[in-house]
């Protein structure tokens, strides 16, 4: 299997050819080029532009080169992922959630339907979440917790 590397070059200036001459010439192919320019007063974006929404649970690195961890979205979908595996109500999420705090990204109270919505991020990231350590201290805790199974 072949193995990529991939770079990213911000044009400060204007395009150069010498600058595509010099990366060919290093084995770097062009896959990319991308376009940009300050919209003109009173135009609006194009419909769908900006309508890619970043991950429950990520944000963009400080470097802007990819996407990390955001520790209080983690934090949510690991709460969650506990209170379901728990069998907690959607209703029991929503108040334990809010009653630490926590808020959706646009800052309202968690609810019902948006825990719901939240469903299939767990699914993506459970695989993660399950292997971790952080995953097998709550699984211990909740497990001592939970009265012992009748016969």
């Amino acid at each position: 299997m072949a193995y990529f590397e991939r770079m990213r070059d911000v044009i400060s200036g204007p395009f150069s050819l010498e600058t595509i001459r010099q990366r060919t010439a290093a084995g770097w192919q062009m896959v990319s080029i991308e376009w940009r320019r300050e919209l003109p007063d009173g135009e609006a974006p194009a419909e769908g532009v900006f309508d890619e929404e970043i991950p429950y649970g990520l944000r963009i690195s400080d470097d802007c080169a990819r996407l990390e961890a955001d520790p209080t979205e983690h934090r949510v979908l690991m709460e969650m992922m506990e209170m379901l595996a728990q069998d907690f109500s959607y209703s029991a999420i929503v108040s334990n959630l809010n009653e630490q705090g926590f808020r959706m990204r646009d800052g309202r109270p968690w609810t019902r339907v948006a825990v719901f919505k939240m469903i299939p991020r767990l699914i993506e990231v459970g695989p993660h979440f399950f292997a971790s350590d952080e995953w097998d201290r709550r699984r211990q805790r909740f497990e001592q917790a939970r009265p012992p199974e009748k016969i």
